[in-house]
């Protein structure tokens, strides 16, 4: 199973994981060694793939519908090959059954790829799964055969455009349950929510204890992690033959040497796989006979530590028997550095401050020392950044992703040729600048992030962005409490994240749509022609003008002194029975009052970014609850209803390139005009 699967990663040129043992990646170069480049030229071309696209097949489903890989183009795709004749795939269906529900919500999709079996055990194995995904019929194994895939289950992940991202295959062995292990480890790839909390990951001020256990070492001593307790532990499993926890093991052998004698960790081993005598050979002529290695013949340890992804799995346990960190694969051009400065802090001695000196270092570096400022900012939806551009395949679009990570094209930092998953999301450094204050002292001047902010919070990218409001939610200090709080209180917490809506518009009084016709009339006459202005007609067909449930989306300003009543007959205020002009633009009586500052008083659309700005408009009516799959639709949706351009306005002469001449000038006279009136 480990070949077939690997080897098809290998010449995809993705990550891979294979969940009974394996390797993350690690070979790829240091992201200093990126070419500096600007958002402007990124966004004129595109950077190359390195990532393969998904190869080309197609054929029926299994009620003999046709069907190609090509047809997911658009959209991320999971395809599901299975064998359903095979035991090994159950797990792997049970995993691909508890994910499928969160497909229209996180905007991706399944397709199903049968690689052996029949028909009739296929068809039976989706009605045990409950698949509502389709499942395209290649018993004969054909399509498999020709991506290399000779395995009971397997899957392929592709981004939006087709480039195949992520590759699993294989369940742990002796896991408790290896359908939540597969599963969480699908959740992983398409960066869906947790299922749960992980199991013993360090994170949101929490340490959980070190399981105990004994073991035989491969000479046969039996050994217990409680022998240990009282000093630092350093547990790594690994597998013999992986030539990163070669990597590893060099180093910690170095490394723990190097700490005072007093407080240096205890290193203990787990191999993965293989026999005590083969396992103790090859450590033997490759110099890592240096410290105990217990066996897990049956996956007992591996099980009680969720070790089911790649090799070597570091844990860094202190005297209190509590794990203070943990490294998953291993980076010879990061992780040396990281492990030194968590090494140091383990054994109570000075951390040395390895940042990166030419690039970006990324938070990790900067949680070693301030810890509790790393763990405030996992509540804010800072740290959720650029899972919401994978959520909205977005994650190739420069102008987006520029503000999504840390460095955009810079030396050293993230890139669309080069991305770094240390680097994803508005990190430290974003904000403090590279290597924060240690490196980057005139980044912040006084304590002043206004101008920080503001590179991306502006006016087409953040409505209402207002610096005084805003910094509390990201500010350490503000969410310090956070911290106090039980484990499941915090990831309640964080599940939290981005469902509170805040005030979007300024707090004017509403004026009714029709104030708008005069100054606006081609923009009134195309908004009136279409659903927003025949809103409440939708609901009077269905007999539900009167339910005020059904009201607060069809009108404007529901529940407000000066808006539409709750329950109210729509034929006694016709101006707000519909989705009028004020809903999308904002209160209008600081903009039509006779003394008014027109330009700033109403919110302009036209220049804003749909799915930033635009979706925070729409996203309260057209919710998953009324509208799903809305917010990934929101760009052909809102250019189908455009009926506005940028009007002219005090210090706004322009207008749309694309507008006629003639409506150009005719704007530009009409500004003439203003101006010589007084300026209003």
């Amino acid at each position: 199973m480990l070949p077939a699967v690997r080897t098809l990663a290998a010449r995809l040129l993705i990550p891979f994981t294979f969940l009974a043992c394996g390797c993350n990646g690690g070979d790829d170069p240091s992201p200093a060694a990126s070419a500096a480049t600007t958002a402007t030229e990124a966004s004129a071309k595109p950077a190359p793939r390195r990532e393969r696209p998904l190869p080309a097949f197609s054929g029926s489903t299994l009620e003999g519908q046709p069907v190609a890989a090509s047809d997911f183009i658009g959209q991320r795709l999971l395809v599901f090959f299975f064998d359903p004749s095979e035991d090994d795939a159950a797990p792997a269906g049970r995993a691909i059954a508890a994910v499928a529900p969160l497909q229209g919500k996180n905007n991706f999709r399944i397709l199903g790829v049968t690689t052996g079996g029949s028909t009739p055990q296929a068809r039976a194995f989706v009605t045990e799964n409950h698949f509502d995904f389709p499942v395209l019929n290649d018993a004969g194994g054909s399509i498999a055969r020709r991506l290399g895939l000779t395995v009971a289950a397997a899957m392929l992940i592709a981004d939006a455009e087709g480039y195949v991202v992520g590759a699993l295959g294989g369940v742990a062995e002796g896991a408790d349950d290896a359908a939540a292990v597969l599963e969480q480890r699908v959740r992983d790839q398409l960066r869906l929510p947790a299922a749960a909390a992980p199991l013993l990951e360090p994170g949101l001020g929490e340490y959980p204890a070190a399981p105990d256990f004994t073991a035989l070492t491969l000479d046969g001593e039996q050994t217990s992690l409680a022998d240990l307790r009282g000093r630092p532990v350093v547990l790594i499993f690994f597998l013999y033959t992986c030539s990163h926890c070669h990597h590893a093991m060099e180093f910690l052998r170095g490394q723990i040497d190097g700490l005072a004698e007093a407080a240096r960790p205890a290193l203990l081993g787990v191999s993965v796989s293989g026999s005590p005598s083969t396992v103790r050979a090859e450590l033997k002529s490759k110099g890592f006979d240096f410290f105990p290695v217990v066996s897990d013949p049956d996956g007992r340890l591996r099980s009680l530590y969720g070790v089911v992804g790649g090799v070597p799995d570091i844990l860094l346990i202190d005297k209190e028997g509590r794990i203070r960190a943990r490294t998953q694969g291993w980076r010879d051009d990061r992780d040396p550095p990281l492990m030194r400065m968590r090494l140091a802090q383990l054994a109570g001695q000075p951390v040395p401050m390895l940042l990166h000196q030419s690039g970006y270092s990324g938070n990790e570096f900067c949680g070693v020392c301030h810890e509790q400022q790393a763990e405030t900012w996992r509540f804010t939806r800072h740290a959720q950044a650029y899972d919401t551009l994978v959520k909205h395949a977005a994650e190739r679009d420069a102008e987006c992703v520029s503000c999504h990570v840390v460095g955009f094209e810079q030396k050293g930092g993230f890139g669309l040729d080069q991305p770094a998953p240390w680097l994803e999301d508005v990190g430290c450094e974003t904000c403090h600048g590279r290597g924060g204050p240690h490196l980057s002292p005139k980044r912040v001047v006084d304590g002043n992030y206004n101008p920080v902010c503001s590179t991306c919070h502006d006016t087409k990218h953040s409505l209402g962005f207002d610096y005084a409001t805003f910094r509390p939610r990201i500010s350490h200090a503000a969410n310090a409490h956070l911290l106090a709080l039980s484990p499941g209180e915090k990831h309640a917490k964080l599940a939290e994240l981005g469902t509170t809506r805040k005030p979007l518009f300024p707090d004017a009084a509403l004026v009714g749509s029709d104030a708008c016709q005069s100054c606006h009339p081609a923009e009134y006459a195309t908004w009136e022609a279409g659903p927003h202005g025949n809103s409440i007609a939708s609901l009077a067909s269905q007999g539900k003008a009167r339910e005020s449930d059904c009201q607060k989306c069809h009108t404007t300003g529901f529940g407000r002194s000066d808006g539409f009543p709750s329950g109210a007959d729509p034929t006694a205020h016709a101006d707000l029975a519909r989705v009028g002009c004020e809903s999308c633009h904002g209160p209008g009586g600081d903009h039509v009052a006779e003394d008014a500052r027109r330009a700033g008083t109403i919110v302009s659309l036209t220049d804003k970014c749909d799915s930033c700005v635009i979706l925070q408009i729409c996203g309260g009516c057209h919710d998953d609850a009324n509208d799903p799959g809305f917010e990934f639709e929101v760009k052909d949706k809102i250019e189908a209803q455009r009926h506005g351009t940028i009007q002219p306005s005090l210090g706004s002469p322009e207008a749309r390139l694309d507008d006629p001449l003639d409506s150009v000038l005719e704007r530009l006279a009409l500004v003439e005009q203003a101006l010589a009136a007084g300026g209003r």
